[in-house]
């Protein structure tokens, strides 16, 4: 049953408000709500009221979560660990249907609703990758919304035959179309572009762009990417994933580069790593640029950390950005909740009437405390139905 009263709650604003959920989206949030008869009821007990969580990238077809603990011991480069793991998975015969089903499901309990997921397409797995998490995404269609970006992790024009591949994903129900690093791995930036961005005109899907790129030579890999985008008009279409080189240029080269990234409301996704340069979130929402976050592989042949707890990932955008006050740590939660939702494309999203009820309660004063603290999910409910108690799995087919 999609119909729910949840009484005694506090909204992100602290005032006392009930919310009545009817056919699975939010009819009214007010104080001193009833419902029909037959209709259940869950007491918040005064927890603080959040809108469901959005995991902007991660890939749930890489992990290992459910299994024994994979000793890494793969060499320093971005090319050791493309082939390191594609290499073990084709070894091991990983199962991308299983594997990325444990994380999902570890995501809902946690309140993520929502996820787009990068899904490796290659001349060796073909599109085996992507059916094991379609599998995934049916099985859990209506508690979790998950989006699938076809990602040609080994490279697009250095191993023939992946553009064709990456055609048939689309036209198998991926939602979106990924690329990686066109002058880095690809070698040939105008040509890996015009190929990628051919490929999603034909589909009319938008683009996620793994671009690691650093300093000059990933401005110069983002300004062909924003050249394509203004001339097949696909304002609003394209994400830049982690734009490295967005924290590494100087003043005035970054200020063009962010002012042409708001005109054409293209969007970065932030992971927001200690590790390496990062585009900063305070420069993005004064330039309007959107930016929010993600987690990208948790756990998986290249990493041994990630959790998947998008409030633990906004802390940790709040602390890479020097985000200290209440305000601004509202910033960093934004980037793993609205405008998360928004750079993805996820509709019917937020704490208002008509939206999808995907509901979160948590005890915390206030959005900052939240953040800070990243106390259990008391309840997380999706689609007005209530899928996991203090994170435990609450849903009868689970």
């Amino acid at each position: 049953m999609t119909d729910l009263l949840l009484k005694n709650v506090r909204s992100p604003q602290g005032a006392a408000v009930d919310v009545l959920v009817r056919d699975g989206r939010i009819q009214l949030i007010g104080p001193g709500l009833g419902a029909d008869p037959g209709v259940p009821v869950e007491d918040g007990g005064g927890a603080l009221l959040l809108p469901g969580l959005v995991e902007g990238h991660t890939h749930l077809d890489k992990t290992i979560w459910d299994s024994p603990w994979y000793v890494n011991e793969v060499g320093p480069a971005l090319t050791d660990r493309i082939d390191n793991e594609r290499a073990w998975r084709a070894r091991t015969g990983h199962d991308a249907a299983s594997h990325s089903r444990a994380l999902a499901l570890a995501f809902l309990r946690e309140g993520t609703t929502r996820i787009r997921t990068h899904v490796d397409i290659d001349t060796e797995a073909g599109l085996r990758h992507l059916d094991g998490v379609h599998a995934t995404r049916a099985e859990l269609a209506g508690r979790l919304e998950i989006q699938t970006v076809a990602f040609p992790q080994s490279g697009l024009l250095i191993r023939p035959g992946t553009a064709e591949l990456l055609d048939q994903a689309l036209g198998q129900g991926a939602d979106v179309l990924g690329g990686l690093d066109p002058s880095a791995i690809d070698r040939d930036p105008a040509r890996s572009l015009d190929v990628l961005f051919g490929i999603a005109d034909r589909h009319g899907k938008p683009i996620d762009i793994h671009l690691h790129e650093p300093g000059e030579l990933g401005a110069f890999t983002l300004d062909l990417i924003l050249d394509r985008t203004q001339a097949l008009g696909m304002q609003g279409k394209v994400v830049i994933s982690h734009a490295f080189c967005l924290g590494g240029v100087d003043a005035k080269r970054l200020d063009g580069l962010l002012r042409r990234l708001a005109a054409l409301d293209v969007a970065l996704l932030t992971t927001a790593p200690p590790s390496r340069p990062v585009p900063a979130v305070r420069a993005c929402r004064e330039a309007g640029v959107t930016i929010f976050g993600g987690n990208d592989g948790i756990r998986d042949t290249w990493t041994p950390y990630g959790s998947p707890d998008m409030v633990a990932r906004a802390m940790l955008i709040g602390l890479r950005n020097d985000l200290r006050r209440d305000d601004e740590v509202e910033w960093a939660f934004d980037c793993v909740t609205a405008a998360a939702a928004r750079a993805c494309g996820f509709t019917g999203y937020g704490l208002e009437p008509g939206a999808r009820a995907d509901l979160v309660l948590v005890d915390a004063s206030c959005i900052a405390q939240a953040v800070a603290a990243r106390p259990p999910r008391r309840l997380v409910v999706s689609g007005g139905v209530v899928v996991a108690r203090d994170g435990r799995d609450a849903s009868p087919r689970g």
